[in-house]
């Protein structure tokens, strides 16, 4: 037409402008919700619920219009879901793989109809989350629920699974817990996030017409994360998973503690991440990288940018470049603004200084891109970031400071690193304390990789065959904790009361009891404190030996030997570390008469048993020894690299006082850990004449330490020290609850058992047996995982 402004596709491409905005009435989603009048119930045993007089919630969008009410969940929809979760597991477990693989393929489909459905929904309730996203989860699952009863023989599904996730946590994280769990043939109780719960909503919905068996899924919404502890009451619940902020995580850690229900967490909100350029960076795809990371796309973690000094000039010029008449960032709220401006404040009074797209606007909820040049990893707005679009910056000289400043985070989630070096990229991904390591990119992320939460970002592997079997119970396990009410407890004395303090006078003369010492640093050591305790023959008629009273400062020692030990005894080859254990069998052998009898002595058993378990014993760190380098990682242009914890603490079951120790100090130290060990209270004397083996063998000084003591008291000091990343434990239903309500701040990884009182053996686990299951369940409680990314062409 004659004079029409309006531009062809071809003009605009010439141009090289922006095409008009698409404007979307979101019509699907909205003809969804009007169908619910916008007021959406419980989805329960395959069908929406709405119980009488319930209170609800209403959900609000960006522009604060309202989107929709949901529900609150009351202890009677609490049952009533229970109830239909464990008849949906019967059905749902009772199908073939191919059966369920088949469902969650269809699902594939659904999507297909309904994606913009989908989309269009999670863009209303800003829980952005692609349908091709889902596509591939969907695909993934479907082929591992096909799969499971080829590759992972004998492991059983875990029952009902309880997945809670935050209010700010993505519809993508829900469903990376929810379909790995209905794929190994769990069904699942969902207790969303208030911007998740109608996108949930209406996948389970579309699961229960792709065939999904009527409670193998539901959906149970509510106010706040304190709905997922009142499922977690119920008896019927196997497994609790969250993912979101760690502030919520911390709060239902606490509120089920002493349940006897297994909680993991995966603080995937808030974290803070370094974005790492090197000098041999391609500096414009590195800056673009930043801009897209820090300022585009809604952020679940924080970056941190840290440049080498030879490119920072060159850096800064580029991002003023790329920030100009970049627009103000709305923000959630004025108060968002206020710590806004009290971070730039606090920026600048340290000296750092601004780059920013625009001037500030005086007041508002909206703020402008900013750069904070000159920060310093102890700032306050690099410790803890205010939400809001800043981009704090750091400078780095070597790469050895750069990994030192990577790693200042007490968060270990992921780092973006820039390179066109391989080899230092390589080098540098290995060095990282974190899950996932971005190499020329950033927030890339596939179901087939595992990912762990290292340092304070989670206590489980989600993603890849790892992250299945944190829904599946290998054959050889121990039975679950028992399910109980928590006990009132004074966390705060839990391990201080005074125990019996016995100082033998004659502790040198032939006559008296022998006096034993424990083992700190690769020496034979009294404890700090001085004190003793003595050691009864099995009848407790007469003091077998006296023994050292440990406490804190002895673990604070070990720790210490541990912690400058283990990152060498990680560096050393797979084969030289088998070369260790196989040294540490042999001294085994050469003491098997005097550990045959200090065990007979101990125990009451027959000599004849107490030779059979030191025979155990030496078969079983032989079997660690050739499992040194047999796990091999996944390669190609994606790596997948199991890592060893750490520094871990387990405090030893009275069963089997030798065999346990060297079946657990084995799968500590095969894959790379130190390990401070509390052996049995009741029955010591094994564990402490396995010292001898332990000094003639060719172990650095410090990989191992045994400390004698109170259960308690060990308990407390090992939970409440923040180095040791894993505790590996064998006692009271007060002390797992105690260590489920303490080991939150930092995480750790709880293994938990329960001893049954006055039997002297934990809850049915059989030290004796040879099943391949048993190592492997040890394996992986002793590793944790890192995905590598190494884009290609």
């Amino acid at each position: 037409m004659a004079g029409s402004t309006v531009k062809t596709v071809h003009d605009i491409f010439q141009s090289m402008e922006s095409g008009p905005a698409a404007t979307s009435s979101y019509a699907t989603a909205q003809a969804w919700l009007e169908h619910h009048s916008r007021s959406l119930g419980l989805f329960v045993d395959g069908k929406f619920v709405r119980p009488a007089d319930s209170q609800s919630q209403s959900l609000c969008d960006s522009k604060g219009g309202n989107v929709c009410s949901t529900v609150c969940a009351a202890d009677d929809d609490v049952s009533q879901c229970a109830s239909s979760a464990v008849n949906g597991y019967k059905a749902w477990s009772g199908l073939t793989c191919h059966q369920r693989a088949k469902v969650l393929l269809r699902m594939v489909s659904a999507l297909g109809q309904h994606g913009q459905c989908v989309s269009e929904l999670c863009d209303l309730c800003g829980a952005s989350c692609s349908p091709s996203a889902l596509v591939r989860l969907l695909q993934y699952y479907g082929s591992w629920a096909q799969l499971r009863d080829t590759l992972i023989t004998s492991w059983t599904p875990l029952g009902v699974v309880s997945v809670v996730v935050s209010d700010d946590c993505s519809l993508y994280s829900l469903m990376l817990k929810v379909l790995p769990a209905l794929a190994m043939g769990n069904s699942v109780i969902v207790v969303p996030g208030r911007s998740t719960a109608p996108p949930a909503l209406l996948l389970a919905q579309l699961f229960s017409g792709a065939g999904l068996p009527a409670g193998a899924l539901n959906i149970l919404t509510g106010s706040d994360v304190s709905l997922g502890a009142k499922v977690a009451q119920s008896p019927s619940i196997s497994y609790v998973t969250y993912c979101g902020n760690k502030q919520d995580g911390v709060m239902l850690c606490k509120a089920t503690a002493g349940m006897g229900v297994p909680v993991s967490v995966s603080p995937c909100v808030g974290a803070t991440c370094p974005f790492i350029i090197f000098e041999s960076a391609d500096i414009d795809s590195a800056v673009e990288g930043v801009m897209e990371a820090a300022f585009k796309k809604k952020k679940e973690i924080h970056w941190v940018l840290c440049v080498q000094e030879s490119v920072l000039d060159s850096v800064v010029a580029r991002l003023k470049l790329r920030m100009a008449g970049m627009k103000c960032v709305a923000l959630q709220s004025d108060e968002d603004r206020a710590q806004v401006d009290a971070a730039v404040q606090g920026a600048q009074q340290q000296g750092a200084t601004l780059v920013q797209s625009c001037a500030a606007p005086p007041s508002g909820a909206q703020y402008p891109p900013t750069v904070l040049c000159g920060a310093a990893p102890s700032s306050p707005f690099v410790v803890d970031p205010s939400p809001g679009p800043l981009l704090p910056l750091m400078t780095f000289r070597s790469n050895t400071e750069a990994v030192t400043l990577g790693n200042h985070s007490p968060h270990g989630q992921a780092a973006s690193i820039w390179t066109e070096d391989l080899t230092l990229a390589l080098e540098t991904a290995k060095s990282m304390s974190v899950g996932s390591v971005w190499v020329n990119s950033h927030s890339v992320s596939d179901p087939c990789l595992p990912v762990s939460g290292h340092k304070d970002s989670g206590t489980c592997t989600d993603g890849g065959q790892e992250g299945l079997y944190q829904f599946l119970r290998p054959p050889s396990s121990s039975p679950p904790l028992p399910r109980s009410s928590p006990v009132s407890m004074d966390y705060s004395k839990f391990g201080t009361a005074v125990t019996p303090v016995v100082i033998p006078d004659d502790a040198d003369a032939a006559s008296a009891p022998k006096y034993y010492q424990q083992f700190v640093g690769g020496k034979s050591c009294k404890s700090v404190s001085g004190c003793s305790m003595a050691v009864h023959s099995p009848g407790g008629s007469s003091v077998l030996a006296y023994c050292p009273d440990g406490g804190r400062k002895d673990v604070r020692n070990a720790v210490e030997a541990a912690a400058k030990v283990q990152p060498g005894w990680l560096k050393k080859s797979p084969s030289a570390r088998a070369q260790s254990l196989y040294s540490l069998a042999k001294g085994l052998e050469a003491k098997r008469r005097d550990l045959a009898v200090s065990i007979s002595v101990q125990t009451g058993l027959s000599m004849d048993e107490a030779e059979k378990e030191v025979e155990l014993s030496i078969a079983r760190l032989s079997d660690w020894a050739a499992y040194c380098d047999k796990p091999v990682p996944q390669s190609g242009s994606a790596l997948a690299l199991p890592e060893a914890l750490g520094i871990v603490g387990v405090v030893l079951p009275d069963k089997n006082p030798l065999l346990s120790v060297v079946t657990l100090l084995g799968a500590a130290i095969a894959t790379g850990n130190a390990i401070i060990m509390a052996p049995s209270q009741k029955y010591p004397l094994p564990a402490l004449t396995f010292i001898q083996a332990l000094q003639s063998s060719d172990l650095p000084a410090g990989l191992v330490n045994i400390i004698t003591g109170s259960r308690d008291q060990m308990t407390a000091a090992l939970a409440n020290h923040s180095v040791i990343k894993a505790i590996w434990y064998w006692g009271s239903a007060e002390g797992c609850q105690y260590l489920q309500h303490t080991c939150t701040s930092p995480l750790k990884i709880l293994h938990l058992s329960c001893q049954k009182d006055g039997e002297g053996k934990d809850a049915g686990r059989d030290w004796t047996q040879s099943h391949p299951s048993f190592l492997e369940e040890m394996w992986r409680n002793a590793v944790q995982w890192k995905s590598v990314w190494i884009p290609t062409a």
